[in-house]
């Protein structure tokens, strides 16, 4: 009886075994992915950090230390690791600077995340134990900011040039950190104080010369040459400029086709009513009194021809062809004018006026420059300048951090110290705070404050410092009180950051931290990843169709010739088509061929007849 009893299914109740092994090598796995591309991009973390050398497939050299950059241009195939790629992303659409530290940050909290799993605490306590610790983290950060005034100049350049020292062309420091605050102060729109909008700003890259060749330009810059043909001119005071998107050429016909003219009075006929044709739009032009021509890119005919070129060159009309779509927005808001579409809607008030536009050579190239332009719009121009396409691309993607440091700056006007003060600094209060919390939650909140040395840890490892005697140090003078108190890379010390003038804003700590944070929680909450291929037999092409690319006939062809069959079953085969399914039972042959019976001709030949046509899988 006792034999009979213990035999008995074990009661619900009691099963608590749940094998989790599959989740935990899940979560393991993601979060080694993701580790590993913070790990790639952590020494090119500071002022000291190293640059990487990307080729692309296509044969491009790119030399940068920009995270953004990095991470954008790697081929990531694992599904977490692209959750950082995207985190790179974010950020610098965020701020636009610190895309490598929120990386790091994300790589360390990671780590320590592992560590808290192993210790058996559960995803969804350690997930909430961070959301708390980042929003105490931008308490603390606040706390510790000064206010900013947009009238301090010299604090907005302080902060540009900390972005720019960690660049390849950082000795250009000098000049690109004031020219980056000119450039955002001048779009800034007193209607709108918070906003900046960076496409008011255009940065137009010209090889020649070196970075110190870099100039701000109150006007226009087109990276192209006025039009030479037929003598037309290159030069224009009290230029009246008018932005056209017809074309001034013959019109073609709506569709393709061609004409054929075979007696020569109708060939001179035709030339004739094409000159008057042309004729008529250039003499509408001229009665309006413009004199600049921004001709934009056409794909449908040719802009302008040769005998419109001569045309407006005898009008004493300058030309500017070939202007992209793109850029006819950012022209039309500078000239304080309105693109026109129709030579029947030229108007004298769509013009807009400028003291000179002139062709200036540059080096062995040419550009036209734009200048004195009446109620010009709130815009601005860049020409950047470098002796090789790898250091203009670099000058201008790191002209593009520092002035998004700058427009951080006008949307929330806070400073902090940089140099890994601030992160020792939370590292040290999140640390007190843990020891208040109760629970798992203080042991989560004690691993994301240690998450955070990594940042200073990084900065003192990628200067040759001795990492441990740096940090140590650090720590210790936050514990005297000293918060502003961070890694001097250039002096190798540790001294007071703010009176080194090494700044950053509030908005771009602030945003790396919970960026971070909400990447790393939403990586540990994932326990499966879930892989879903396309069904083959839910398409619902048209099957005789398939069959013809396939075989290259149709079943009601009723090809007899058994070489052709024979042909077309070995193309079939070669071109990876056999694994295409059709039922065998219906004597369709994909079938068989794809479990590898490929029939012989002639059962093809009599399959088709039989069936009549294929059916689908």
């Amino acid at each position: 009886m006792a034999a009979i009893t213990a035999a008995q299914p074990r009661s619900s109740k009691t099963e608590s075994y749940v094998d989790n092994k599959r989740k935990e090598d899940i979560r393991q796995a993601n979060i080694n992915a993701a580790r590993s591309v913070a790990d790639a991009i952590r020494t090119s973390l500071g002022p000291k950090g190293m640059d990487k050398m990307i080729s692309t497939a296509s044969g491009e050299v790119i030399i940068t230390n920009d995270g953004a950059t990095i991470l954008n241009k790697m081929e990531v195939l694992q599904p977490a690791a692209k959750m950082l790629v995207e985190l790179s992303k974010s950020q610098d659409a965020a701020a636009g600077d610190g895309t490598t530290t929120v990386v790091v940050i994300a790589g360390a909290l990671l780590k320590q995340c592992l560590s808290l799993l192993s210790h058996g605490i559960h995803p969804t306590v350690i997930s909430d134990s961070l959301h708390k610790a980042s929003t105490k983290a931008v308490d603390v950060l606040t706390a510790m900011a000064v206010p900013l005034e947009l009238s301090d100049r010299e604090s907005l350049v302080k902060s540009a040039s900390t972005s720019l020292n960690s660049k390849v062309v950082s000795q250009y420091s000098t000049l690109l950190a004031p020219l980056a605050v000119d450039s955002v102060l001048s779009v800034v729109d007193p209607a709108k104080p918070d906003m900046v909008d960076l496409r008011d700003i255009k940065i137009v890259k010209k090889l020649g010369g070196t970075v110190d060749d870099t100039q701000l330009i109150k006007g226009l810059v087109f990276d192209k040459k006025a039009s030479h043909a037929a003598g037309g001119p290159t030069r224009m005071e009290n230029a009246k400029i008018a932005v056209i998107q017809f074309q001034i050429s013959p019109p073609k016909t709506d569709i393709e086709q061609s004409i054929v003219v075979s007696d020569y009075t109708q060939m001179d006929r035709i030339l004739k009513e094409e000159r008057n044709y042309i004729l008529g739009m250039i003499k509408k032009i001229k009665a309006t009194g413009c004199n600049v021509l921004l001709i934009q890119k056409s794909i449908l005919r040719d802009a302008v021809t040769d005998l419109s070129l001569h045309y407006l060159a005898k009008a004493k009309i300058m030309v500017i062809k070939d202007v992209e779509r793109d850029d006819i927005e950012f022209i039309t808001k500078t000239l304080n004018c309105l693109p026109i579409a129709n030579i029947e809607h030229f108007r004298a008030e769509k013009l807009g006026h400028a003291d000179l536009v002139e062709e200036v050579s540059i080096g062995d190239a040419k550009i036209v420059k734009v200048t004195g332009i009446k109620d010009m719009g709130r815009t601005t121009t860049v020409l950047v300048r470098g002796s090789n396409q790898l250091v203009i691309d670099e000058a201008e993607r790191s002209l593009h951090d520092a002035l998004c440091v700058v427009r951080c700056l006008v949307s929330k006007r806070f400073l902090i110290a940089g140099g890994g003060a601030p992160e020792i600094e939370l590292s040290r209060q999140l640390g007190a705070w843990s020891k208040v919390l109760h629970g798992m939650e203080g042991y989560c909140v004690r691993s994301f404050a240690e998450a955070l040395e990594v940042i200073p840890y990084t900065l003192a490892e990628n200067a040759g410092l001795n990492p441990i005697a740096i940090v140590t140090e650090l720590r210790n003078r936050h514990a005297q009180g000293e918060i502003n108190a961070g890694i001097n890379v250039r002096k190798g010390q540790i001294t007071n950051i703010l009176e080194e003038n090494v700044v950053q804003p509030l908005l771009v700590s602030t945003s790396a931290i919970t960026l971070a944070t909400e990447c790393v929680r939403m990586i540990l909450k994932i326990d499966d990843i879930v892989n879903v291929r396309p069904n083959i037999h839910s398409r619902k092409a048209n099957p005789t169709v398939k069959f013809q690319d396939i075989y290259g006939f149709t079943v009601e062809d009723n090809v007899d010739d058994v070489n052709v069959l024979n042909e077309a079953r070995e193309k079939a085969r070669q071109q990876g088509h056999l694994k295409t399914s059709l039922k065998s039972s219906s004597l369709d042959v994909c079938s068989q061929e794809q479990e590898g019976k490929v029939p012989p001709p002639q059962e093809m030949r009599e399959g088709y007849k039989l069936s009549g046509n294929l059916k689908e899988g």
